[in-house]
Protein backbone atom coordinates (compact mmCIF):
# COMPACT_ATOMS: atom_id res chain seq x y z
CA UNK A 1 0.00 0.00 0.00
CA UNK A 2 1.08 3.24 -0.77
CA UNK A 3 1.95 6.22 2.12
CA UNK A 4 -1.37 7.69 2.19
CA UNK A 5 -0.58 10.49 4.35
CA UNK A 6 -4.31 12.65 3.77
CA UNK A 7 -7.71 12.00 1.66
CA UNK A 8 -5.70 13.92 -0.98
CA UNK A 9 -3.77 11.41 -1.77
CA UNK A 10 -6.75 8.70 -1.80
CA UNK A 11 -8.07 11.09 -4.45
CA UNK A 12 -4.63 11.51 -6.79
CA UNK A 13 -4.92 7.09 -6.53
CA UNK A 14 -8.64 7.35 -7.17
CA UNK A 15 -8.39 9.62 -10.30
CA UNK A 16 -5.59 7.11 -11.72
CA UNK A 17 -7.82 4.09 -11.51
CA UNK A 18 -11.71 5.18 -11.88
CA UNK A 19 -12.98 5.58 -15.33
CA UNK A 20 -13.68 8.91 -16.21
CA UNK A 21 -17.78 8.80 -15.86
CA UNK A 22 -17.45 7.95 -12.61
CA UNK A 23 -15.00 10.01 -11.45
CA UNK A 24 -16.81 12.89 -12.73
CA UNK A 25 -19.78 12.29 -10.73
CA UNK A 26 -18.40 12.16 -7.57
CA UNK A 27 -16.14 15.02 -8.06
CA UNK A 28 -18.48 17.47 -9.52
CA UNK A 29 -21.40 19.83 -9.14
CA UNK A 30 -24.32 21.32 -10.93
CA UNK A 31 -24.10 24.48 -12.87
CA UNK A 32 -21.08 26.48 -12.64
CA UNK A 33 -19.88 24.43 -9.39
CA UNK A 34 -19.69 27.57 -7.02
CA UNK A 35 -21.23 25.73 -3.81
CA UNK A 36 -19.73 22.63 -4.53
CA UNK A 37 -16.38 24.29 -4.42
CA UNK A 38 -17.05 26.58 -1.47
CA UNK A 39 -18.63 23.63 0.60
CA UNK A 40 -14.85 23.02 0.81
CA UNK A 41 -13.55 26.12 0.26
CA UNK A 42 -15.34 27.80 3.63
CA UNK A 43 -13.87 25.01 6.25
CA UNK A 44 -10.14 26.83 5.19
CA UNK A 45 -11.48 30.16 6.53
CA UNK A 46 -12.40 28.93 10.15
CA UNK A 47 -9.43 28.94 12.44
CA UNK A 48 -8.37 26.60 15.08
CA UNK A 49 -7.85 27.73 18.60
CA UNK A 50 -4.47 26.18 19.91
CA UNK A 51 -3.94 25.51 23.76
CA UNK A 52 -1.07 24.28 26.08
CA UNK A 53 -0.34 22.67 29.54
CA UNK A 54 -3.65 20.25 29.08
CA UNK A 55 -3.14 17.16 30.02
CA UNK A 56 -3.82 15.10 27.07
CA UNK A 57 -4.37 11.28 27.80
CA UNK A 58 -7.12 9.53 28.12
CA UNK A 59 -8.53 11.08 24.75
CA UNK A 60 -11.82 9.92 23.35
CA UNK A 61 -13.58 10.33 19.94
CA UNK A 62 -16.63 8.47 20.57
CA UNK A 63 -19.89 9.76 20.67
CA UNK A 64 -23.42 8.76 19.52
CA UNK A 65 -25.36 9.53 16.01
CA UNK A 66 -28.95 9.22 16.60
CA UNK A 67 -28.51 6.93 19.78
CA UNK A 68 -25.82 4.72 17.81
CA UNK A 69 -22.25 4.65 19.10
CA UNK A 70 -19.71 5.69 17.23
CA UNK A 71 -16.05 6.06 17.10
CA UNK A 72 -16.02 9.27 15.85
CA UNK A 73 -19.07 11.62 15.08
CA UNK A 74 -18.78 10.37 11.33
CA UNK A 75 -20.95 8.25 9.20
CA UNK A 76 -21.06 7.39 5.42
CA UNK A 77 -23.02 9.45 3.74
CA UNK A 78 -25.96 7.47 1.08
CA UNK A 79 -23.63 7.82 -2.31
CA UNK A 80 -25.07 6.37 -5.55
CA UNK A 81 -23.47 4.44 -8.04
CA UNK A 82 -20.89 3.21 -5.25
CA UNK A 83 -20.51 -0.24 -6.65
CA UNK A 84 -19.25 1.77 -9.92
CA UNK A 85 -16.58 3.13 -8.15
CA UNK A 86 -14.79 -0.06 -7.40
CA UNK A 87 -16.68 -4.01 -7.93
CA UNK A 88 -19.32 -4.39 -5.18
CA UNK A 89 -18.70 -1.20 -3.52
CA UNK A 90 -21.27 -0.93 -1.16
CA UNK A 91 -20.58 -3.88 0.36
CA UNK A 92 -16.57 -3.12 0.89
CA UNK A 93 -17.62 0.55 2.28
CA UNK A 94 -20.22 -1.33 4.59
CA UNK A 95 -17.72 -3.75 5.70
CA UNK A 96 -14.93 -1.43 6.49
CA UNK A 97 -17.90 1.00 8.33
CA UNK A 98 -18.98 -1.45 10.21
CA UNK A 99 -15.23 -2.32 11.49
CA UNK A 100 -14.09 1.03 11.83
CA UNK A 101 -17.48 1.33 14.13
CA UNK A 102 -19.26 4.61 12.43
CA UNK A 103 -22.51 3.89 10.73
CA UNK A 104 -22.57 3.14 6.70
CA UNK A 105 -25.73 5.00 4.93
CA UNK A 106 -26.75 2.50 1.67
CA UNK A 107 -28.49 4.81 -1.15
CA UNK A 108 -31.55 3.44 -2.85
CA UNK A 109 -29.37 4.57 -5.86
CA UNK A 110 -26.60 1.90 -5.35
CA UNK A 111 -25.20 -1.00 -7.33
CA UNK A 112 -25.44 -3.23 -4.75
CA UNK A 113 -29.01 -4.15 -3.55
CA UNK A 114 -30.12 -4.08 0.07
CA UNK A 115 -30.31 -7.76 0.59
CA UNK A 116 -26.63 -8.36 -0.97
CA UNK A 117 -25.01 -5.30 1.49
CA UNK A 118 -27.36 -7.24 4.41
CA UNK A 119 -25.62 -10.74 3.40
CA UNK A 120 -21.87 -9.35 4.26
CA UNK A 121 -22.49 -7.42 7.27
CA UNK A 122 -23.13 -8.35 10.91
CA UNK A 123 -24.26 -5.21 12.17
CA UNK A 124 -27.54 -3.17 10.96
CA UNK A 125 -26.57 -0.54 8.17
CA UNK A 126 -28.88 2.91 7.50
CA UNK A 127 -31.03 2.68 4.38
CA UNK A 128 -31.43 6.23 2.23
CA UNK A 129 -34.95 6.81 0.27
CA UNK A 130 -35.65 9.58 -2.16
CA UNK A 131 -39.12 11.10 -1.95
CA UNK A 132 -40.69 9.49 -4.87
CA UNK A 133 -43.98 9.89 -6.17
CA UNK A 134 -44.62 6.35 -6.52
CA UNK A 135 -46.22 4.75 -2.61
CA UNK A 136 -46.03 0.98 -3.60
CA UNK A 137 -42.17 1.05 -4.85
CA UNK A 138 -41.91 3.58 -1.26
CA UNK A 139 -43.64 0.73 0.77
CA UNK A 140 -41.91 -2.27 -0.87
CA UNK A 141 -38.42 -0.73 -0.48
CA UNK A 142 -38.93 0.31 3.05
CA UNK A 143 -40.23 -3.15 3.82
CA UNK A 144 -37.09 -4.92 2.15
CA UNK A 145 -35.23 -2.29 4.45
CA UNK A 146 -36.65 -3.35 7.74
CA UNK A 147 -36.48 -6.85 6.38
CA UNK A 148 -32.70 -7.04 6.11
CA UNK A 149 -32.61 -5.16 9.76
CA UNK A 150 -31.68 -1.37 8.82
CA UNK A 151 -31.95 0.75 12.21
CA UNK A 152 -32.22 4.00 10.64
CA UNK A 153 -33.98 5.65 7.30
CA UNK A 154 -32.25 8.36 5.90
CA UNK A 155 -34.92 10.32 4.10
CA UNK A 156 -33.61 12.89 0.71
CA UNK A 157 -35.90 15.83 0.89
CA UNK A 158 -33.37 17.93 -1.41
CA UNK A 159 -34.16 16.00 -4.47
CA UNK A 160 -37.58 16.91 -5.75
CA UNK A 161 -35.92 18.05 -9.60
CA UNK A 162 -33.03 16.96 -10.25
CA UNK A 163 -29.85 19.68 -10.49
CA UNK A 164 -28.34 19.73 -13.69
CA UNK A 165 -24.59 18.24 -13.84
CA UNK A 166 -22.75 19.29 -17.16
CA UNK A 167 -20.30 16.35 -16.82
CA UNK A 168 -22.72 13.30 -16.42
CA UNK A 169 -24.18 14.12 -19.31
CA UNK A 170 -21.04 15.47 -21.54
CA UNK A 171 -19.78 11.59 -20.16
CA UNK A 172 -22.99 9.84 -20.56
CA UNK A 173 -23.02 8.75 -17.30
CA UNK A 174 -24.65 5.29 -16.82
CA UNK A 175 -24.37 2.09 -14.79
CA UNK A 176 -22.79 -0.58 -17.02
CA UNK A 177 -20.93 2.46 -18.98
CA UNK A 178 -22.13 2.82 -22.48
CA UNK A 179 -19.69 1.44 -24.55
CA UNK A 180 -19.08 4.43 -27.32
CA UNK A 181 -15.50 5.01 -28.54
CA UNK A 182 -14.65 7.74 -26.13
CA UNK A 183 -15.82 5.74 -23.33
CA UNK A 184 -13.94 2.29 -24.51
CA UNK A 185 -10.82 4.28 -24.69
CA UNK A 186 -10.67 5.25 -21.43
CA UNK A 187 -11.79 2.38 -20.11
CA UNK A 188 -8.38 0.77 -21.68
CA UNK A 189 -6.34 2.97 -19.33
CA UNK A 190 -8.56 1.46 -16.30
CA UNK A 191 -7.84 -2.10 -16.72
CA UNK A 192 -7.37 -2.88 -12.80
CA UNK A 193 -10.97 -1.78 -12.45
CA UNK A 194 -11.97 -3.47 -15.49
CA UNK A 195 -10.81 -6.79 -14.84
CA UNK A 196 -12.75 -6.69 -11.03
CA UNK A 197 -15.83 -5.17 -12.57
CA UNK A 198 -15.71 -8.22 -14.58
CA UNK A 199 -15.43 -10.64 -11.08
CA UNK A 200 -18.70 -9.44 -10.46
CA UNK A 201 -22.62 -10.01 -11.08
CA UNK A 202 -23.51 -6.27 -9.76
CA UNK A 203 -23.46 -3.79 -12.00
CA UNK A 204 -26.95 -2.11 -12.50
CA UNK A 205 -29.01 -0.81 -9.84
CA UNK A 206 -29.33 -3.07 -7.32
CA UNK A 207 -32.46 -2.04 -5.55
CA UNK A 208 -34.57 -1.01 -8.58
CA UNK A 209 -33.45 -3.76 -11.56
CA UNK A 210 -36.13 -6.32 -11.25
CA UNK A 211 -38.20 -4.78 -8.83
CA UNK A 212 -39.92 -2.17 -10.92
CA UNK A 213 -41.51 -3.23 -13.33
CA UNK A 214 -40.39 -2.42 -17.22
CA UNK A 215 -37.27 -1.22 -15.90
CA UNK A 216 -34.35 -3.67 -17.35
CA UNK A 217 -31.89 -1.51 -18.72
CA UNK A 218 -30.14 2.10 -17.82
CA UNK A 219 -32.52 3.91 -20.66
CA UNK A 220 -35.76 2.70 -18.66
CA UNK A 221 -34.43 3.25 -15.53
CA UNK A 222 -32.93 7.12 -16.44
CA UNK A 223 -37.10 7.24 -18.14
CA UNK A 224 -38.18 6.00 -14.70
CA UNK A 225 -36.33 7.69 -12.21
CA UNK A 226 -37.09 10.95 -14.03
CA UNK A 227 -40.99 10.61 -13.97
CA UNK A 228 -40.51 9.70 -10.04
CA UNK A 229 -39.06 12.59 -8.26
CA UNK A 230 -42.04 14.19 -6.37
CA UNK A 231 -42.20 17.87 -7.79
CA UNK A 232 -45.46 18.03 -5.01
CA UNK A 233 -43.80 16.70 -2.17
CA UNK A 234 -44.65 18.46 1.26
CA UNK A 235 -44.08 17.87 4.80
CA UNK A 236 -47.24 15.84 4.63
CA UNK A 237 -45.41 13.54 2.45
CA UNK A 238 -42.78 13.67 4.26
CA UNK A 239 -44.54 12.43 7.39
CA UNK A 240 -46.00 9.29 5.76
CA UNK A 241 -42.73 7.80 4.62
CA UNK A 242 -41.80 8.05 8.10
CA UNK A 243 -44.88 6.51 9.35
CA UNK A 244 -44.15 3.86 6.48
CA UNK A 245 -40.65 3.75 8.55
CA UNK A 246 -42.18 3.80 11.90
CA UNK A 247 -38.23 3.84 13.22
CA UNK A 248 -35.43 6.47 13.32
CA UNK A 249 -35.43 8.80 10.91
CA UNK A 250 -32.76 11.45 9.55
CA UNK A 251 -33.96 13.90 6.99
CA UNK A 252 -31.09 15.23 5.04
CA UNK A 253 -31.00 17.87 2.79
CA UNK A 254 -32.24 20.76 5.31
CA UNK A 255 -30.50 24.29 4.73
CA UNK A 256 -32.58 27.04 5.76
CA UNK A 257 -33.76 27.37 9.57
CA UNK A 258 -36.96 27.92 8.95
CA UNK A 259 -37.56 23.89 7.30
CA UNK A 260 -35.07 22.86 10.19
CA UNK A 261 -38.14 23.91 12.64
CA UNK A 262 -40.46 22.06 10.67
CA UNK A 263 -38.74 18.74 10.45
CA UNK A 264 -38.13 18.83 14.38
CA UNK A 265 -41.77 19.62 14.53
CA UNK A 266 -42.74 16.26 12.68
CA UNK A 267 -40.11 14.45 14.26
CA UNK A 268 -37.15 14.01 12.89
CA UNK A 269 -34.11 12.18 15.13
CA UNK A 270 -31.52 14.25 13.09
CA UNK A 271 -31.40 16.51 10.62
CA UNK A 272 -28.38 16.83 8.10
CA UNK A 273 -27.42 20.51 6.83
CA UNK A 274 -26.59 19.22 3.51
CA UNK A 275 -26.64 20.87 -0.35
CA UNK A 276 -26.13 17.55 -1.95
CA UNK A 277 -22.51 18.33 -1.67
CA UNK A 278 -23.16 21.19 -4.25
CA UNK A 279 -25.26 19.08 -7.04
CA UNK A 280 -28.27 20.60 -6.56
CA UNK A 281 -28.98 24.42 -6.24
CA UNK A 282 -25.74 25.62 -7.47
CA UNK A 283 -25.61 29.19 -5.97
CA UNK A 284 -26.36 28.41 -2.57
CA UNK A 285 -24.82 28.75 0.63
CA UNK A 286 -21.69 26.25 2.03
CA UNK A 287 -23.08 23.80 4.15
CA UNK A 288 -20.60 24.65 6.73
CA UNK A 289 -22.05 28.65 6.54
CA UNK A 290 -25.38 27.48 6.99
CA UNK A 291 -24.86 25.05 10.53
CA UNK A 292 -24.91 27.79 13.04
CA UNK A 293 -28.26 29.79 12.14
CA UNK A 294 -30.20 26.09 12.06
CA UNK A 295 -28.21 24.91 15.16
CA UNK A 296 -29.88 28.24 17.33
CA UNK A 297 -33.03 28.00 15.31
CA UNK A 298 -33.28 24.22 16.51
CA UNK A 299 -32.13 24.47 20.02
CA UNK A 300 -31.72 21.03 20.82
CA UNK A 301 -35.19 20.20 19.65
CA UNK A 302 -33.36 17.34 17.91
CA UNK A 303 -29.78 16.60 16.71
CA UNK A 304 -28.39 18.41 13.76
CA UNK A 305 -25.78 16.82 11.44
CA UNK A 306 -23.65 18.46 8.84
CA UNK A 307 -22.66 16.98 5.09
CA UNK A 308 -20.87 18.79 2.40
CA UNK A 309 -16.96 19.49 1.99
CA UNK A 310 -16.00 17.45 4.73
CA UNK A 311 -11.78 16.13 3.72
CA UNK A 312 -10.29 16.01 6.71
CA UNK A 313 -10.51 15.45 10.83
CA UNK A 314 -10.18 19.00 11.36
CA UNK A 315 -13.08 19.85 8.79
CA UNK A 316 -15.26 17.44 11.27
CA UNK A 317 -14.11 19.13 14.57
CA UNK A 318 -14.91 22.61 13.13
CA UNK A 319 -18.34 21.13 12.11
CA UNK A 320 -19.08 19.56 15.59
CA UNK A 321 -17.32 22.64 17.52
CA UNK A 322 -20.46 24.93 15.58
CA UNK A 323 -22.93 22.57 16.53
CA UNK A 324 -22.97 19.72 14.78
CA UNK A 325 -23.82 16.52 16.52
CA UNK A 326 -22.14 14.62 13.79
CA UNK A 327 -21.17 14.87 10.34
CA UNK A 328 -21.45 12.97 6.74
CA UNK A 329 -19.13 12.03 4.90
CA UNK A 330 -18.97 11.14 1.07
CA UNK A 331 -16.57 12.15 -1.36
CA UNK A 332 -13.64 11.52 0.93
CA UNK A 333 -14.67 7.69 1.19
CA UNK A 334 -15.58 7.65 -2.25
CA UNK A 335 -11.74 8.14 -2.90
CA UNK A 336 -10.92 5.47 -0.81
CA UNK A 337 -12.94 3.25 -2.31
CA UNK A 338 -12.11 3.76 -5.55
CA UNK A 339 -8.64 4.03 -4.68
CA UNK A 340 -8.12 0.62 -2.90
CA UNK A 341 -11.32 -1.24 -2.36
CA UNK A 342 -12.24 -1.67 1.41
CA UNK A 343 -8.66 -1.20 2.04
CA UNK A 344 -8.78 2.82 1.07
CA UNK A 345 -12.50 3.28 2.95
CA UNK A 346 -10.54 2.12 6.03
CA UNK A 347 -7.80 4.27 5.40
CA UNK A 348 -9.95 7.39 4.78
CA UNK A 349 -11.50 6.60 7.87
CA UNK A 350 -8.21 6.29 9.69
CA UNK A 351 -6.70 9.61 8.22
CA UNK A 352 -10.25 11.65 9.28
CA UNK A 353 -10.26 9.78 12.96
CA UNK A 354 -6.21 10.70 13.13
CA UNK A 355 -6.50 14.05 12.68
CA UNK A 356 -9.98 14.91 14.59
CA UNK A 357 -7.85 13.55 17.37
CA UNK A 358 -4.88 15.30 17.20
CA UNK A 359 -6.49 18.33 16.57
CA UNK A 360 -8.58 17.98 19.51
CA UNK A 361 -5.52 17.68 21.32
CA UNK A 362 -3.93 20.32 20.29
CA UNK A 363 -6.92 22.87 20.99
CA UNK A 364 -6.69 21.44 24.32
CA UNK A 365 -9.73 19.04 24.68
CA UNK A 366 -9.66 14.93 25.49
CA UNK A 367 -13.27 14.27 24.37
CA UNK A 368 -15.37 15.31 20.81
CA UNK A 369 -18.19 16.14 23.03
CA UNK A 370 -16.60 19.24 24.98
CA UNK A 371 -15.66 20.37 21.35
CA UNK A 372 -17.07 24.08 21.12
CA UNK A 373 -17.09 27.64 19.51
CA UNK A 374 -14.15 28.41 22.09
CA UNK A 375 -12.03 26.48 19.98
CA UNK A 376 -12.36 28.22 17.46
CA UNK A 377 -11.95 31.77 15.80
CA UNK A 378 -14.25 32.69 12.91
CA UNK A 379 -13.52 35.79 10.60
CA UNK A 380 -15.80 38.96 10.96
CA UNK A 381 -18.85 38.35 8.31
CA UNK A 382 -18.57 34.42 7.75
CA UNK A 383 -21.80 34.00 9.74
CA UNK A 384 -23.34 36.88 8.87
CA UNK A 385 -22.25 38.05 5.58
CA UNK A 386 -25.51 37.52 3.66
CA UNK A 387 -28.77 38.72 3.78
Amino acid sequence: MPVITCIDDLKRLYRRRVPRMFYDYAESGSWTEQTFRENSSDFAQIRLRQRIAVDMTGRSTATEMAGHPVTMPVALAPVGLTGMQNADGEIKAARAAEKFGVPFTLSTMSICSIEDVAAHVEKPFWFQIYTLNDDDFNARIIDRAKAAGCSALVITVDLQILGQRHRDLKNGLSAPPKLTIPTMLNLATKWGWGLEMLGTKRRFFGNIVGHVEGVSDPASLSAWTAEKFDHALNWDKIRKLMDMWGGKVILKGVMEPEDAEQAAAIGADAIVVSNHGGRQLDGALSSIRMLPEIVAAVGGKTEIWMDGGIRSGQDALKAVALGAKGVMIGRAYVYGLGAMGEAGVTRALEVIHKELDTSMALCGETAVTRLGRHNLMIPKGFLDGFA
